[in-house]
């Protein structure tokens, strides 16, 4: 089991829950997972692009991505890319 962990704005989608224990054997079985699973991926099942994956604090794509073994892992973040100009 690993601790996922939101960022607020999905929280307020997932009744205000910004932490879950999730089961999975890969990142992307934990994410699928989520009850705001329809606002982390978009309609071709790729990550939403104005998100941030870590694995126990490392980018999710220097790893295998969604592919990523979640055996020894303890936390997932999802995190909120901030954009402007």
């Amino acid at each position: 089991m690993v601790r996922v962990v939101v960022p607020s704005m999905l929280a307020a989608q997932a009744e205000g829950r910004q932490h879950f224990s999730i089961d999975g054997d890969t990142l992307g079985e934990a994410l699928h997972a989520l009850p705001v699973a329809d606002l982390i991926f978009n309609e071709r099942g790729d990550l939403n692009r104005h998100l941030n994956v870590y694995v126990d604090g490392i980018d999710a794509r220097e790893l295998s991505g969604l592919r990523s073994s979640l055996a020894d892992a303890q936390e997932v973040r999802v995190v909120a890319m901030v954009s402007g100009g």
